[in-house]
């Protein structure tokens, strides 16, 4: 048996299993806003793409994918990040990001290096930690504090910890923090990348969830090409059809930037088996095509950020993100607590923030982790049952002053 499966923490929601074991909760319809999983309808037009199709699951599929799909995706990429990515040599469709982010690690790194760190925001989502550590390599966390909004400040980063940087996982918006990381930050990382030798590994799968239409998140690739690097040189960005689409039972995404990276990966994924079936290849054409509905899904999660702050500030410290469908709620009693008390008083469920981050060797030991003391809530409900639970959480807080 692989030793490094004994590093890896229990899963966020396994430890809040635990944390709620033996606790009855109140005779109220339960609300889970713990678990980032898009609660809109799938798109009737990718639904039909997916069974018009099902006659090709006859056929084996290519890793690389259908010409057709890379096409699309690099179509797609144009229009939203204003870059030119080569179909053939620079896009790679993946079965969702969660899986791509951990094998890519696993490929793209080199455990014989002693003191070889991956690098990742903390909180985290806690794929990059576990790829780390099978990888055999280790996690190197950087804080995401209320100070510097919710971004690592990466002038704390001494060059040796940069030195032994073999990939550094960026995630804008930020799960779980809905922070969005800067142009001049992201060229400021581009030329970190240059100087000390390592891979930046964007994860912009909440990239389409946002409020202003006139002003999308930045991607890396894009500021590659102001930058003039249309090689995307050492830059790697991650993308999913799960949360922009509201498909995460289809698993699909691609991997997109540097083709000297891209060549590796797909040989690695040869061999690992992980082609995307064609009828779900087919689906991701139809959803990679379409923007209507993208705008429409963006609609409803403005009208549940608009419905919910009013009636959660009077009593959290709580802020509307850059992007992203969390809210990232300092909690006026350890995180865990309030879970608990939450859950057995009003039956509305949500993640502690301590579940997502760890003590780093910049953090205060004894304030606990980036995350202790917050809340995770994922506004992925309908909008009914979002300002239901937020009127609950109210109630609740409320409850907590008495």
């Amino acid at each position: 048996m692989n030793p490094d499966l004994k590093k890896l923490h229990s899963y966020p929601f396994e430890k809040m299993a635990q944390l709620f074991s033996g606790i009855t909760p109140a005779s109220k319809e339960k609300i889970a806003l713990s678990i980032g999983e898009p609660k809109h309808p799938a798109p009737d037009f990718v639904k039909a793409a997916l069974t018009d199709s099902l006659s090709k699951l006859a056929s084996y599929p290519s890793t690389k994918g259908l010409p057709e799909l890379r096409s699309c995706i690099a179509d797609w990429f144009e229009n939203r990040f204003h870059s030119t990515i080569d179909p053939d040599n620079q896009v790679l469709p993946v079965n969702g990001t969660r899986e791509a982010l951990f094998a890519f690690t696993q490929a793209m790194t080199d455990r014989s290096i002693a003191g070889a760190l991956v690098l990742m925001p903390n909180p985290f989502y806690q794929i990059y930690e576990g790829a780390a550590f099978l990888a055999g390599l280790e996690p190197y966390y950087l804080d995401c504090s209320a100070e510097n909004s919710f971004i690592p400040d990466y002038d704390k980063v001494s060059d040796d910890t940069w030195d032994r940087c073999q990939i550094l996982f960026t995630c804008s918006p930020g799960n779980p923090t809905g922070a969005v990381m800067s142009e001049e930050l992201l060229s400021r990382l581009i030329n970190l990348a240059d100087k000390h030798d390592f891979i930046i590994a964007a994860d912009e799968c909440y990239s389409e969830i946002y409020f202003d239409e006139a002003n999308p998140p930045v991607g890396l690739l894009e500021t590659c090409t102001r930058l003039g690097r249309d090689s995307f040189k050492r830059c790697v960005v991650f993308h999913s059809l799960s949360k922009r689409s509201n498909l995460p039972g289809l698993r699909s995404g691609f991997i997109a930037g540097d083709a000297d990276i891209i060549e590796p990966f797909l040989k690695y994924r040869t061999y690992h088996g992980s082609a995307m079936s064609v009828p779900n290849q087919m689906a991701s054409i139809a959803a990679w095509s379409d923007e209507d509905h993208v705008r429409q899904n963006r609609d409803k999660y403005r009208e549940k950020f608009s419905a919910v702050l009013p009636i959660l500030k009077p009593v959290l410290n709580v802020e509307q993100p850059d992007a992203a469908f969390y809210l990232w709620v300092n909690t006026p009693i350890a995180d865990t607590d309030f879970a608990k008390g939450l859950y057995e008083q009003q039956n509305v469920v949500v993640l502690p923030g301590s579940f997502l981050s760890r003590t780093s060797a910049e953090s205060d030991s004894s304030a606990g982790t980036p995350g202790t003391q917050r809340i995770r809530m994922a506004l992925v409900a309908p909008i009914p049952e979002c300002i239901e639970a937020a009127e609950r959480i109210r109630d609740y807080v409320n409850s907590l002053t008495l």
